[in-house]
């Protein structure tokens, strides 16, 4: 019996925040995988190692989590102004899917690295010394990424001291703009940043309860409850959710209903299908406590405190995107965000996760009664941890 042999194919493997993906440059791809399609999620999920009816994702780069499934695919940009195109692919870990609706936002740390890297970036634009500055078009969701990434010597400066709670070691600090990051664009959700018209809305999830939520398209889709409302304290460590099925298929149900009320989709049974957005988090006023590193993180430390549901487990940290959606509506006065934080008008707030502390800022204004935001900024790292090519069964 003949078997097929292994095809190669160049990839590189990158930590971008605090998540991590293989890397593709569209041209290296076979050419049936060149464009959307069956043939290109078939060849990402078996890089990635899924479906894994283990949840392991031994036989593949995955790491069995949703911040360690992940794919990512970059091209010369298509658009005028812009450098790169970048595709984001959120492969399921059990399920034979990818997932394109959203956006990384901490892949996005290791976009512009990659594309310099990878000779996508014309070589009079990268300084000896210094900054580049990388304009991405983020294909997923039609929006404007400006990646700020250090050079020296005129190569990527990998390492560095900037320290990111979630990620054990230090490097180079890229900060991240996201332009416009309200209006979920080409995948969005009727174009407003609050897609039902409200700050807050009564949200009413059957067999489950009816809760104040805040439901924003900015960064990406997200839902946002009061901690209090579900029994929490916004103290919460991975184990405390991820270790009671209860919990998580609340946390589902509820997602699938603020999907519902957000327009992302039409029925409830759609949400299974669309696993990476919309997001659900929940946020507290400011408390001590210990996170998973064993760092204690006082009640002046922060602003407020938020846990994320991502691919239904509670992140370990947060997902970048939707470090974007808190910053947001932290800088709208009267979102369940903003009260937490103490209900005052700001442009930067720092939160409590999981694994300790992020900033992020954001101005919001109101013009003719719609409120907007311009741009959230955030510092993330990326650093390359493997290069060459992924092997895959022909």
């Amino acid at each position: 019996m003949a078997f097929a042999p292994q095809i190669k194919v160049p990839a590189t493997y990158i930590r971008g925040g605090t998540s991590k993906g293989v890397f593709f440059r569209l041209q290296d791809l076979p050419a049936p995988c060149q464009v959307p399609g069956e043939a290109r999620d078939k060849l990402l999920l078996r890089v990635i190692g899924s479906p894994d009816p283990y949840g392991k994702q031994i036989d593949g780069m995955g790491g069995a989590t949703s911040s360690t499934s992940k794919t990512v695919i970059l091209a010369t940009s298509s658009k005028a102004d812009h450098d790169v195109d970048y595709l984001f692919g959120q492969v399921a870990i059990d399920k034979a899917f990818v997932d394109w609706s959203g956006n990384c936002g901490n892949l996005s740390a290791a976009v512009g690295s990659f594309a310099i890297s990878a000779g996508l970036i014309d070589a009079v634009r990268i300084p000896v010394n210094g900054l580049c500055t990388v304009r991405i078009w983020q294909a997923n969701i039609g929006k404007t990424i400006i990646a700020h990434v250090p050079i020296t010597n005129s190569e990527v400066q990998e390492t560095g001291d900037f320290e990111t709670d979630g990620v054990t070691f230090p490097a180079a600090e890229v900060q991240l703009e996201f332009l416009d990051p309200a209006d979920e664009g080409e995948d969005g959700a009727g174009g407003s940043m609050f897609p039902t018209g409200n700050l807050v809305d009564d949200l009413d999830v059957p067999g489950v309860g009816t809760f104040k939520a805040t439901m924003i398209n900015a960064g990406i889709p997200t839902i946002f409850v009061n901690a209090a409302d579900l029994g929490y304290t916004g103290t919460e460590l991975q184990d405390a959710i991820n270790g009671d099925a209860a919990a998580l298929a609340k946390f589902e149900t509820i997602r699938a209903y603020g999907a519902l009320r957000m327009g992302l989709i039409k029925d409830v049974s759609e949400a299974a299908k669309r696993q990476h957005t919309p997001k659900v988090a929940f946020v507290a006023p400011p408390a001590e406590y210990v996170s998973s590193s064993g760092k204690t993180v006082s009640t002046g430390d922060v602003d407020l405190l938020v846990r994320a549901l991502s691919m239904g487990k509670l992140h370990h940290a947060m997902m970048g995107t939707a470090a974007v959606a808190i910053g947001t509506a932290a800088a709208v006065p009267g979102t369940l965000v903003n009260l937490a934080a103490g209900g005052s008008a700001r442009t930067a707030v720092r939160f409590g996760h999981p694994s300790g502390t992020l900033r992020v800022g954001a101005e919001a204004a109101q013009v003719n009664g719609e409120w907007t935001v311009k741009k959230a900024i955030m510092s993330r790292s990326a650093r390359v941890l493997m290069e060459g090519w992924v092997r895959v069964p022909g």
